[in-house]
């Protein structure tokens, strides 16, 4: 799994870094998303599948490794 994020987007929800602290953290200025890990080990990948699916903004980004 392949993570990206669109800061750009992120409206600073916090629910990323709920459900997936070890994958992602948040700017203390802003509260914009941070990617600890652009490829986190399988067994993070359901906690991912969950963070990027409640994003309110659409700001994370998921792609299987080839």
């Amino acid at each position: 799994m392949k993570i990206t994020v669109d800061e750009g987007k992120c409206c600073g929800a916090g629910q990323c870094v709920l459900i997936a602290p070890e994958v992602f953290d948040q700017r203390d200025d802003d509260g914009i998303v941070i990617l600890l890990d652009a490829e986190p080990p399988a067994e993070q990948h359901p906690l991912v599948d969950e963070a990027a699916s409640v994003c309110p903004a659409a700001a994370i980004e998921l792609r299987e490794n080839a």
